[in-house]
């Protein structure tokens, strides 16, 4: 039987999120459904005292069930309990310090999905190469749609936003004198939970002719509340850009139009989101110190370095080795109890690695 103490207290962080925090509906209806299993599992066990429960929680999360039905939940959402319960329990024991002074914050650190279910998979994003091609398609001045569609693509890249945004965002919210983008919801950009930030744009000259080019060209023909990756209006074989309101459809609309345009670039079919990517590594790639690994992360609009770390660190594992390992092997940072700490962690594997960058970057960034 569920602890009912344990219940309320679910319901209590859950309200705390929609009316402090302000998330949107939907996100408290999934963390509720990520943090039932949390209570599942606890089951007549306080919290405060879940780290005595025999069964682990990843071994528990190993055979979870989606409800009503026979299949397993997905990697993604195993990740997204863990991460959830985390945050939860993070928050009640900073909440109530008297009660939960006995449940260790290196337990709550230590929640992860279980290990041995981990799909392998290739990681997937657009590569600079890729839009630099894109960038230097030659396209016929009278085809607004695939002109507009190349600059999207572009801005996709240097800012990193997501579709939702790009397809919400109005002309006054773009600043390419000073590679700013303010994604605000005042202005109408659909954002993630409702998140709003001026984020800054990649300084790459072959991208940004592209973007400049266009927003000059809807600059002089709408006003500034009209959307910057505007809808096209063909008419008689003409085509002309159009102040109407986006609809809906925004993101399907995005998806369909970058899939004719990696055709006529003659590249394979990648996902609007997959510039967001290729934005993160390129970003973190020349990241110079861990001050910049956390602007990167401010500018993706994360919420924690640890979700950026958790996101990108497979994808930049290489780079993220070399930086830690030249970091530590400095005259002075070597430990005579362990031996050289720059050959420790040039053999350390990738998860462990990706912690202890979370942690550099943490402490040094401030």
């Amino acid at each position: 039987m569920v602890n009912r103490d344990n219940y309320h207290l679910v319901k209590s962080y859950l309200s705390y999120l929609g009316g402090v925090v302000q998330l949107d509906p939907d996100t408290i209806d999934r963390y509720w459904f990520y943090l039932r299993h949390l209570l599942l599992w606890a089951d007549a066990t306080p919290f405060n005292s879940v780290q005595d429960i025999s069964l682990a929680f990843p071994a528990y999360l190993a055979t979870a069930r989606l409800d009503g039905k026979d299949g397993m939940l997905s990697h993604s959402s195993l990740r997204k309990i863990a991460q959830t319960s985390k945050r939860f329990l993070f928050w009640a024991k900073m909440t109530f310090p008297r009660e939960f002074r006995k449940l260790p914050i290196g337990w709550i650190d230590a929640l992860r999905p279980p290990r041995h279910i981990q799909p392998m998979h290739e990681h997937v994003f657009v590569t600079l190469d890729e839009m630099k091609q894109i960038a230097a398609l030659e396209i016929p001045e009278g085809n607004l749609a695939l002109r507009r569609d190349q600059a999207g693509a572009a801005m996709l890249f240097v800012s990193g936003m997501r579709a939702g945004a790009l397809g919400s965002l109005p002309i006054e919210a773009v600043d390419l004198p000073n590679l700013t983008v303010k994604q605000w919801t005042s202005l109408g950009v659909a954002t993630k939970n409702s998140k709003s930030a001026t984020t800054y744009l990649l300084n790459i000259p072959e991208l940004l002719a592209a973007v400049e080019q266009w927003d000059a060209f809807i600059r002089e023909r709408l006003p500034p509340s009209a959307a910057w990756f505007t809808p096209i209006i063909s008419q008689w074989g003409e085509q002309r850009v159009s102040a109407e309101a986006v609809t809906c459809n925004r993101n399907a609309r995005i998806i369909k139009r970058m899939r004719k345009l990696f055709a006529v670039a003659n590249l394979p079919y990648k996902s609007p989101h997959k510039f967001r990517h290729g934005h993160a590594v390129y970003a973190l790639q020349r990241a110079k110190t861990m001050a910049d690994y956390k602007a990167v992360s401010m500018n993706l609009m994360h919420e924690d370095i640890r979700v950026t770390d958790g996101i990108y660190a497979p994808l930049i594992s290489d780079e993220v080795r070399q930086r830690v390992t030249q970091l530590v092997g400095q005259p002075g940072l070597r430990s005579a109890a362990n031996g050289d700490l720059a050959e420790l962690i040039r053999k350390m594997p990738d998860p462990q690695l990706s912690e202890m960058l979370v942690v550099i970057a943490e402490r040094l960034a401030g």
